[in-house]
């Protein structure tokens, strides 16, 4: 039973966690908005009346300097940082010690005692958050627990009914948020948790350095543009797609361009050469396969990001992806053996240049386009799947699910658009 009730927590653990520092002190902290930078900034007001006191609360309980130049306030997405003195780029924006940074081994020993060795720092720090959030006023973290945001206001696709998650069957995202739930924990070197770091937003534009001195004992911020007092004070979380956002966080940004999507390929278990194939893509690393199956896990999928024009190069579309569709269009022995002698006279990468059949090149290419075209159907069908709902919270995820799932169809309609401009480029080659 304990166990079960541990489980609770680190799905609510997911909910909150955020990784802030690309640092070797690897730590998470609670999101306390879904909020981003790439919506168009309207702050309502730089000054939050209710967190007034958390700074210098805070402050007394650190027995140091935090910060003299952010302060607590609102945008229209949640509670953000704000720059309260003028800032100029280089300069330290955050300064907070070790010994007011919450971490798994907070945990009282009592409690620590009585779990097992399967439960990680994930879920003790989700404990020790909701035991102080149960303390209430009696908490010596009363003021910073106060601030943190309700479920109801949180939407990682964790916190997600299961009818919810049918809005976005469609995308991989879909079972990698089944995984998460079922197992949340992740692995890290050293978890911790920064009160008032965790208020910072978003940006994915955002190059801030971010510090970590053992020596000292603190960790920082560093600012890397000016900000004058009012502005909001951004971050960037990570080089993120918007399904991690959403599955991580509870939101996504417009046109993200780290945005990817994950498209699988089958081989066809009647193809003759099937057992052929299958070897010599074992042999090399497009990619490591041990059955036709595989391709549908998160390791074995290709992730497809917006190719930017239709007549380049097709940036955007994995290489490896194009070099399995020119091996599944094989269609002897000897155009397999062609391409493992091909690999082995150059680096050892398999089919990454173009067939020099021009037919069998072309083929190749159009299993792709046919694979997208029929995703593109997919997803469309899906975005006129869904219908509103009468609840605010249930309205939100609609639209997040929409927008999301916009997101990944325009990725998979510019690879299409490249696909067939490809194609109809060798074609035209073919009959000069």
């Amino acid at each position: 039973m304990f166990m079960q009730f541990v489980t609770g927590f680190q799905v609510f653990s997911s909910a909150i966690q955020r990784p802030l520092w690309a640092t070797s002190r690897c730590r998470i902290r609670t999101r306390c908005n879904f909020s981003n930078s790439s919506y168009p900034h309207q702050v309502l007001q730089y000054i939050d009346e209710e967190c007034g006191d958390f700074l210098p609360w805070l402050r007394q309980k650190s027995g140091a300097k935090i910060s003299s130049v952010l302060s607590i306030g609102k945008s229209i997405y949640g509670r953000s940082l704000f720059a309260c003195k003028p800032i100029q780029a280089g300069d330290c924006i955050l300064k907070v010690p070790y010994s007011v940074q919450l971490a798994p081994d907070n945990l009282h020993p009592s409690i620590n005692s009585l779990l097992g060795e399967d439960v990680g720092n994930v879920a003790k720090l989700a404990l020790v958050i909701l035991l102080h959030q149960r303390l209430g006023e009696a908490s010596e973290w009363a003021p910073y627990i106060s601030c943190l945001p309700r479920v109801e206001d949180m939407h990682s696709t964790v916190l997600w009914s299961d009818e919810e998650l049918k809005m976005i069957k469609i995308s991989s995202l879909y079972h990698e948020t089944l995984k998460h739930k079922a197992q949340i924990e992740k692995d890290f070197s050293s978890i911790k948790h920064i009160p008032f770091a965790d208020f910072f937003n978003h940006d994915a534009n955002s190059e801030t350095d971010v510090l970590s001195d053992d020596f000292k004992q603190v960790s920082e911020v560093i600012a890397d543009e000016n900000y004058a007092p009012g502005d909001e004070v951004l971050i960037r979380y990570g080089k993120f797609s918007n399904a991690r956002l959403l599955l991580d966080f509870g939101f996504i940004i417009p046109r993200n361009k780290y945005d990817q999507v994950k498209v699988e390929v089958n081989a066809p278990q009647n193809d003759h050469l099937h057992a052929l194939k299958l070897d010599l893509l074992h042999r090399h690393t497009t990619p490591s396969l041990k059955d036709v199956n595989d391709l549908s896990s998160q390791e074995n999928g290709f992730m497809v990001m917006e190719v930017k024009s239709s007549s380049g190069k097709g940036r955007g579309i994995p290489q490896s992806l194009r070099a399995l569709a020119r091996v599944l269009c094989c269609t002897s022995p000897q155009e397999l053996q062609d391409l493992a002698m091909e690999a082995t006279q150059n680096d050892g990468r398999l089919a990454r240049i173009p067939l020099k059949n021009r037919d069998r090149e072309v083929e190749a290419h159009q299993l792709l386009h046919s694979r997208f075209s029929h995703m593109i159907e997919n997803y469309k069908a899906a975005l006129e799947s869904l219908t509103h709902h009468s609840s605010e919270k249930h309205r939100r995820r609609m639209q997040l699910a929409r927008d999301f799932l916009t997101g990944e169809l325009r990725i998979l309609e510019s690879a299409s658009s490249w696909l067939k401009n490809y194609c109809q480029t060798l074609k035209q080659r073919e009959s000069v």
